[in-house]
C-alpha cells in the first residue's frame, strides 16, 4: 500500500506516485501525439495543451439544465471525497457548457453496453439541440461517437427493452451524421426510430412463428435480421465511408423483406450457421 503523498510504488516498467506539477508538459505531449491519441474517444484528434489542461486538477465543473453544477470529468473524485467527509472542494466553473460534451467524448469511464451508450449519447443530442441547434450535426461527431447511437438512443427511449445489438451492423454501414442542423436531424432521426421499431415488431412475429414450427434457437432473431438485412453483403472498400445506399432508402427495402419473409425456406442448417457466426464474434 502506498501512503503519503511523496510516496512511490516501482517496477521495471511502471511507477506510480501523485501528479506533480512537473508532469503537465510531458502529459500534453503525450496528448498531442496522434500515435496515443488515435486509440482515444473524440475522433482521435491530437488535443491542444489548453484541452490538456482541461483534463487536470481541480475539478471542471459546468451548471446543467436544472441549474446545478456537474462535473464531467471528476465523478469519482467527487464520490471520494465525500466518502473522506470533505465538506469543500477546490473546481474550475466553465462558462462553455460545450466543453463538458468534449470531455466526455474522451471519458475512458463511459457507459459500456450499447443500450447504455446509446441513452447517453442521444440525451447529449437533445441538450446540445435547446442551447446549438441551428449547428449542423456533423459538427458533433466527435462527442456523439457514432451516428448509430443517436437512432438507437431514440429506440431504447421507447422500448427499454429492445434488442439493439440485433440491428447494430446493419445501422453501422447505413447510418452516417447528417449536414442538417441537429434540430432537423433529430426530427429526422426519430423517423427512422419509428420505422425500426416497425421493422421489429414484423421480426417478432416471424420469430413467434418460426417458434410455433418447433424452431428453438436462441439466434433466431440474429437469423431473421440477417435475412432481412439489405446491406448484409456488401464490404466497403479501403477509406469508403459512404454508406452502400442511404438509411431511409435501407429501412425500406428492410421493412419489405420483414413483411415478405418466407418461413418455408428457414432450416435448422441455417440456423446452426448463424450460431456457428456468433460464436465466432464473441
Amino acid at each position: 500500500m502506498i501512503e503519503g503523498r511523496g510516496a512511490e510504488l516501482r517496477t521495471a516498467r511502471l511507477l506510480l506516485r501523485s501528479w506533480r506539477d512537473e508532469d503537465q508538459l510531458p502529459f500534453a505531449a503525450i496528448n498531442a501525439d496522434p500515435e496515443v491519441t488515435r486509440y482515444l474517444g473524440g475522433g482521435g484528434r491530437p488535443l491542444s495543451n489548453l484541452e490538456t489542461a482541461a483534463f487536470l486538477d481541480p475539478l471542471i465543473v459546468v451548471r446543467g439544465e436544472d441549474g446545478r453544477l456537474w462535473t464531467p470529468n471528476g465523478r469519482h473524485r467527487l464520490a471520494a471525497a465525500k466518502v473522506l467527509g470533505l465538506k469543500q472542494i477546490t473546481v474550475l466553473i466553465s462558462p462553455d457548457e460545450s466543453l463538458a460534451y468534449r470531455i466526455l467524448a474522451l471519458n475512458t469511464e463511459k457507459a459500456h453496453n450499447l443500450k447504455d451508450r446509446s441513452l447517453e449519447v442521444i440525451r447529449m443530442a437533445r441538450n446540445l439541440a435547446k442551447r446549438s441547434g441551428r449547428e449542423r450535426e456533423t459538427q458533433f461527431a466527435a462527442q456523439f461517437e457514432a451516428a448509430e447511437l443517436l437512432t438507437l438512443g431514440i429506440v431504447y427511449e421507447k422500448s427499454p427493452r429492445f434488442a439493439g445489438g440485433a440491428y447494430s451492423a446493419f445501422l453501422k454501414k447505413v447510418d452516417r451524421f447528417s449536414d442538417q442542423t441537429l434540430t432537423v436531424s433529430l426530427r429526422q432521426r426519430a423517423d427512422y426510430a419509428a420505422r425500426l421499431m416497425e421493422i421489429d415488431a414484423r421480426v417478432k412475429s416471424t420469430i413467434a412463428a418460426l417458434q410455433a414450427r418447433g424452431f428453438k434457437s436462441p439466434y433466431l432473431r440474429n437469423y431473421v435480421v440477417a435475412r432481412i438485412n439489405p446491406v448484409r453483403f456488401h464490404k466497403a472498400k479501403k477509406g469508403d465511408t459512404a454508406p452502400p445506399v442511404p438509411i431511409g432508402q435501407a429501412l425500406t427495402r428492410m421493412a419489405a423483406a420483414a413483411r415478405n419473409f418466407n418461413i418455408g425456406s428457414v432450416s435448422n442448417s441455417d440456423l446452426a450457421w448463424v450460431a456457428v457466426g456468433a460464436g465466432s464474434g464473441d
